[in-house]
This record gives structure tokens, sequence and C-alpha cells, in this order.
């Protein structure tokens, strides 16, 4: 049987693991895997059997890359996540070359997910969930005017930028803190309001914020997999258990949500919802159009969401899935070796 090209461009470094779960397949199917990234020591290409450096390119320049990576590789699937949304406007040249891309091909959808106000308000106007209490703001006064509504309304503060992957620029405003206790403990992601806004007004400019209520209950990974048309095929929800524990949880409010997600916005292949409880209302923290960090986790309940999506797009038959049982898991460092030297005396040492 003839190996599936798999590519995937920069990725967490957990993409080792979709990788290995891929090429470990209950099928039996044989893959070979491909992967650049500007790194090329970078974790995740150790689980590809082909590595490249990646330039640093944007827009349709990094695209074009792309294509001819594919063409060259006689690449047959493409799992981006680096530049999706430029990938998914030019799709189509992946089309001509035979490449299938794991990307919603809606750029305008894509796009709103993306940018956490714009699917704010869309999910706002649908009401499929609860969003928090929210401003987006420009300038030091907008921040300190959302800060003081949100404080009147007994919320705890914290902000984002609008455009952000996982905690990058995530911080929560607390007047209470101790700088000599965070400067000789670890470092934490706590501000004060002053502190914060001395900064912002010092800024000549800074990108939109999300200025929100803190969320300070249970928190929720749901990852689904879909098929076409809106199908919900599998959906594990996982919540933060203490430490590196992880619960993977027949939530049945969250596996109705997940198929109402699928449902409404029709995206494909993975992706992944984040929920935060506060008190007993759960509300959205955002809607990640890809595979998640911690997928590599959920696939402990024997639903190999990676392989699963490239299946369906090869034309697969991939049936619905559900969670069998609860599921407490945790993970742990694995040791790799990324390169060796033969007939080295000493390594090299940098002072």
């Amino acid at each position: 049987m003839k190996s599936v090209n798999v590519y995937f461009n920069r990725w967490f470094s957990v993409a080792y693991h979709y990788m290995n779960l891929i090429r470990g397949n209950e099928d039996g199917m044989p893959f070979r895997i491909f992967a650049t990234h500007p790194d090329i020591n970078h974790m995740s290409l150790q689980g590809a059997d082909v590595a490249e450096k990646e330039p640093a390119l944007t827009g349709l320049p990094y695209v074009e890359f792309c294509v001819d990576f594919c063409r060259r590789h006689a690449i047959d699937i493409f799992i981006p996540r680096l530049h999706m949304l430029d990938i998914s406007r030019h799709a189509h040249l992946f089309d001509e070359i035979g490449t299938k891309v794991l990307v919603c091909r809606d750029a305008e959808l894509l796009e709103s997910v993306m940018i956490k106000d714009k699917f704010y308000e869309n999910v706002k106007a649908k009401g499929i969930m609860a969003i928090p209490d929210y401003h987006v703001v420009r300038s030091a006064e907008g921040f300190e005017a959302a800060y003081r509504d949100l404080a009147a309304k007994g919320h705890r503060v914290c902000f984002k930028p609008t455009d952000s992957e996982g905690g990058l620029g995530f911080r929560i405003i607390d007047n209470n803190r101790s700088p000599l206790q965070e400067l000789l403990g670890y470092v934490t992601p706590l501000i004060s309001f002053e502190e914060a806004r001395r900064i912002l007004a010092e800024a000549r400019s800074f990108p939109d914020l999300m200025v929100m209520e803190l969320l300070e209950g249970y928190e929720y990974s749901i990852d689904c997999l879909a098929g076409g048309e809106g199908r919900l095929l599998a959906a594990v929800p996982r919540r933060k258990a203490g430490g590196r524990l992880r619960l993977l949880e027949r939530h049945a409010g969250f596996m109705e949500l997940a198929a109402k997600v699928a449902e409404t916005y029709r995206l494909p292949y993975n992706f992944n919802i984040q929920m935060k409880y506060n008190g007993e209302t759960p509300k959205l923290l955002e809607i990640n159009p890809r595979m998640s960090g911690g997928l590599h986790i959920t696939c402990l309940s024997g639903i190999n969401f990676p392989y699963l999506a490239v299946k369906s797009a090869l034309g697969g038959e991939v049936p619905r899935m559900e969670l069998q049982r609860d599921i407490l898991a945790a993970h742990i460092e694995q040791p790799v070796i990324v390169t060796e030297k033969e007939n080295s005396a000493a390594p090299d040492v940098v002072n």
C-alpha cells in the first residue's frame, strides 16, 4: 500500500504526538510525515520522517512556499497552523496540485473565530452559549473606563490582546499583589490596575485589548471532530483537575454544545472549544479552529482525533464516536535524541 504523505508547517511541540498518532493509526494505513519549522531542532520536527527549515515569510509568499513544498514532496494532506488564514484564502492553489488542506475554507468565518471580539459578537447574536462581560479598548483611557465598569459590576478583571493564541498577553488585575513576593517567587500573570494603565499610557499605540470579567471556576477544553455539513463526529470534554491532571469527562451539556457549534459554524475536521465557569454558568473563552495543545491527552479516550481528521479528508468513512467512561489522565516528559555526533572528544560549551 502506498504511503500517504502528510505535511505539518510550523506547529507547537505537541505536533510530535499528533504525527505519531497518525502514524500509529488503528487501520494500519501507512504514512510518511513531513514538517517545516524555522528552528530545525524544534521538537515538533522530531516526529517527522522528513524535516526542512522554514523561511521567515508572511502573506502570499509564505503560502507559495507551502505550495512549493507540497508540490516537491507530493503531499497528500497539509495540516497548517502558522498563517492559517492566508492559507485558507489561497486554498485553491493547493487544489491545483492535488493537496487537501485541513483548514476551514470559509476565510471570513475563520477570521472571525481567530479575532476574539468579532467572534464574541457573533456568538452573542446567535445565543448558543454565554460569553463573559467585556470591552475592547484601544487607549489607556478606554482601558480605565472598561476596568471601572467591570469592577463596578462585581467582577475581577483580566485582559489580553484580541488576536493572540493561548496565554500570550493574558494578565489578571490584582491590586493587592506583593511585588516582592512575586520577585522572589514564581512568575505570575498578575498586574495592578495602576501599573497596567501606566504602561498603556506610555505606549504610542498597542494592539486591541479585550478587557473582561475573570472566570474563576472549572475550565474545560472540548476537543471536537466534525465532518461535512456540520456533522459532529466526536467531542470529548477535558477538564483541568489540578496540576497536570486532566479529567476526560462525559459532560452531557458540553456534548450538546459541541454539536450545536458544529451545526452552526460548520468548522471542519479538528476544532476546540474552551469554556470556563463563573459560578454556575459556563462561558466561552475561545474556539480554536485547529487541533488543541492538549489533544494528545484527549486521545487517551481511544478516539484518534488527528488520524480520523486525515481519514475523513481522504474520503474514508468515520463513524460517530463517544467517550465511553470518565478518564483521569496526565502527561510526563519524554526524552528524545535530537542529534548525535561521532568521534567528538567533548561537547561544545558556550559560556
